[in-house]
């Protein structure tokens, strides 16, 4: 029985489609660099996620396992994947792609890297294709972004209440499995059971019930993928129907007879169109503070400054306000991240853009009473042209205009943000993210330490394990033996 169509469709260009775009190496370099920017600035900040690192039953030795970056740890390709994907994605600082759905590509590198450096170690495994160097983990990036990417434009499956990290599993499925050298019809295999496992709800990104599983979410995405492709590679077989099959099929359960549908062919667009994260706010929020911030700079030349603000209103697309519009009680910083009105509000109060430490319980902004209720004045309206050029895709805009009424009756004109910094096509955005790598870097990196790394992304034939060990830090009894 042959596969759903969509599924060999994928299989055929994570195994043939070539990547001839030099553009799309230059992207997917920037990309790759800020998400290891990311991992090191969660590793530096979190503890809370330190706390969910390493070998999950203590004391595991893992030889030749996989590094994790920022850290002292050793482990296997599965937890890695877990490891790395939470490391980048968990201060929601990575980059984002909007469209029918919403998501991170760059949650994709948590499944790609650990993967690699495995089998460049793993002795009994004779590794010859594809070869396990710089230039490939860029190809496997750029295809796991664009796979992503198109299933995103389209495809909406929050309104079935799946989170979009769904699409991370497939997209790193689909990766995993060329890397992992299966044949076309084990990759076809592995994408089923994809489609077949019980998705995860978007429950814990939405209003009261936000928590931090949204950080690890990404992970936990990666680590299913690299459990399925090791599964098939075991000797499991696949599902073909696992779509159109009535009644349980994908299909049947959620898109209907009709189900994807794909804007476009397949090929490497993706990675080179992603909003890269300058501030670590939820992506629909980022015009809205860029905004915010300008007004705060009209107040600071009036008597009164942001005590005499009435109100604030935030015109922005139907997704932010799906995504990140609540009001009443913000539990923790993962529910404070993802609230449009508690980022505005703070970025009015501080003249500063946010920093993920202004979230946390311990910061004196999560028991403001000032911000609170300030923000208990920010309101915020849909506009259906600013959500239409948002899903454009020649336009890919991700606007939000900010107002501000004052109390005593004076209106500061809007603030219209469509391509914040960090979008392509913004013209600071280039220098923002390199400032933002090298502040993330010498968190707990030398300057030349990192001057290191930027020469490494530049060399398409190193090795894979040489660039994951200069991010290492200690050692530990489960280290490479």
């Amino acid at each position: 029985m042959s596969y759903d169509a969509p599924i060999p469709a994928l299989a055929d260009y994570i195994h043939n489609h070539q990547i001839t775009d030099p553009s799309a190496f230059t992207s997917a370099r920037t990309a790759l660099l800020d998400a290891i920017g990311c991992a090191i600035e969660t590793a530096s900040k979190s503890p809370d996620c330190r706390a969910m690192l390493a070998p999950p039953v203590p004391g595991t030795v893992v030889p030749n396992g996989f590094r994790v970056p920022g850290t002292a740890h050793t482990v296997d390709p599965v937890k890695g994947a877990f490891d790395m994907g939470t490391l980048i994605r968990y201060l929601d600082h990575n980059d984002a792609l909007g469209g029918k759905e919403w998501g991170h590509p760059s949650d994709n590198l948590g499944a790609i890297l650990p993967v690699m450096a495995w089998l460049a170690q793993s002795k009994p495994h004779k590794h010859t294709d594809p070869p396990l160097t710089m230039r490939t983990l860029l190809t496997a990036l750029i295809k796991a972004y664009e796979i992503q990417g198109v299933y995103q434009m389209s495809n909406a499956f929050n309104a079935f209440g799946i989170d979009h990290v769904i699409l991370v599993k497939l997209a790193s499925a689909a990766a995993t499995s060329w890397l992992l050298g299966l044949t076309h019809a084990q990759t076809c295999a592995v994408i089923s059971h994809v489609w077949a496992d019980g998705h995860p709800s978007r429950v814990y990104r939405s209003a009261a019930n936000t928590v931090s599983r949204k950080g690890w979410a990404a992970g936990d995405a990666c680590m299913r993928a690299v459990h399925l492709a090791l599964l098939v590679k075991a000797g499991q077989g696949g599902i073909p129907r696992v779509l159109t099959a009535r009644p349980f099929g994908f299909w049947e359960r959620t898109f209907g007879e009709r189900g994807f549908d794909f804007p476009r062919a397949l090929g490497c667009w993706t990675v080179g169109n992603v909003l890269f994260k300058i501030v670590p706010v939820e992506g629909h929020a980022v015009a809205a503070v860029e905004g915010a911030l300008v007004q705060g700079g009209r107040l600071r030349g009036r008597e009164g400054g942001v005590d005499g603000i009435e109100v604030v209103e935030v015109r922005t697309t139907r997704a932010a306000e799906m995504i990140i519009s609540k009001t009443g009680v913000l539990k923790n910083a993962a529910d404070r991240d993802h609230c449009l009105q508690f980022v505005v509000a703070l970025a009015l109060l501080k003249g500063a853009p946010p920093e993920v430490e202004d979230y946390w319980d311990v910061g004196p902004w999560a028991t403001s009473a000032e911000l609170e209720a300030l923000r208990g004045r920010v309101v915020v309206v849909v506009d259906e042209g600013l959500t239409a050029d948002y899903l454009d895709l020649d336009k890919k805009s991700i606007g939000s205009g900010v107002t501000v009424r004052l109390r005593d009756g004076t209106v500061l004109p809007e603030v219209l943000v469509e391509y914040p910094v960090g979008h392509v096509k913004n013209p600071a955005t280039a220098a923002a993210v390199r400032e933002k790598f090298w502040k993330n870097m010498r968190l707990m990196f030398t300057d030349g330490e990192v001057e290191e790394v930027l020469k490494a992304v530049e060399q398409d034939d190193l090795g894979v394990v040489e660039f994951v060990d200069l991010f290492s830090r200690g050692t530990s009894a489960n280290s490479r033996l």
